[in-house]
């Protein structure tokens, strides 16, 4: 199972590559069309993890797992909603409490990272255009979500997109799980085997209103009811392949 990142090095250049034990394998971008190795390669320690993906747009599923939906109505259609390039942030990063918020969450979600450009596809045409999946925290001011008409700032505040650190590749969908830990405490856990509408059904269906691109993220939707998070929290997201996404609250 391949492992891509996006790194950048001490002296505030960029690149990306493929983990290979402690190391980094640097490959020329992007990484999706080829994995050609420059010859250069990084100890992991000696660079900082970027967000793994460069997208132009991030999709997110909302109540698509029925442990989320808490007895409530499947909904139909699907319930959709992006999130802003203003929001990324990505491991190690901090996640900002914005002024106002009362009551704030994580939320533990695989996210697909697209990996050709889809527009109108079948479901197979929808998984045959997946690159691979990364971790994903879908954080969320539910004050706000509760509130508001839209959902724009409950979940699209800066830092509130936290993806990484890993893209896996070669990896069935179906065995792929999601655990989210607070203050080193499990306190989500589930797998794509429970999504109400499965990965090929949500890239077919996003594709059918909008062209995806390569890079671009959709959230898959969050299981369980995950706890509240305060400053001075400690959030971990893992997805199996991909890695443990960590990041402070502050």
């Amino acid at each position: 199972m391949p492992n891509y990142v996006r790194f950048e090095r001490k002296d505030g250049s960029k690149g990306a590559g493929q983990i290979e034990g402690k190391s980094i394998r640097v490959i020329e971008e992007p990484f999706w069309e080829n994995a050609t190795a420059t010859g250069e390669r990084l100890a992991l320690e000696a660079v900082r993890l970027l967000p793994p993906s460069e997208p132009r747009s991030i999709v997110c599923v909302g109540l698509n797992y029925s442990s989320h939906l808490k007895g409530r109505p499947v909904p139909d259609p699907p319930t959709l909603f992006f999130k802003p390039l203003s929001s990324i942030a990505g491991p190690g990063d901090d996640i900002l409490m914005p002024t106002g918020a009362t009551h704030v969450e994580p939320e533990g979600e695989i996210v697909i990272v697209i990996g050709k450009r889809l527009k109108n596809a079948t479901r197979e045409a929808a998984l045959a255009g997946i690159f691979g999946y990364t971790a994903g925290n879908d954080i969320s001011e539910r004050v706000w979500q509760r509130s508001d008409g839209q959902w724009w700032r409950a979940k699209g505040s800066d830092t509130f997109g936290v993806f990484g650190p890993a893209i896996v590749t070669g990896i069935d969908y179906d065995t792929l799980e999601v655990i989210t830990r607070v203050n080193g405490q499990q306190v989500q856990h589930g797998g794509a085997n429970e999504l109400i509408r499965d990965i090929p059904e949500i890239v077919r269906y996003v594709s059918s209103v909008m062209t995806l691109f390569p890079g671009d993220l959709i959230y898959t939707g969050t299981p369980g009811e995950p706890p509240q998070i305060k400053t001075g929290d400690s959030v971990e997201i893992e997805v199996t392949g991909a890695g443990v996404l960590r990041n402070g609250v502050v």
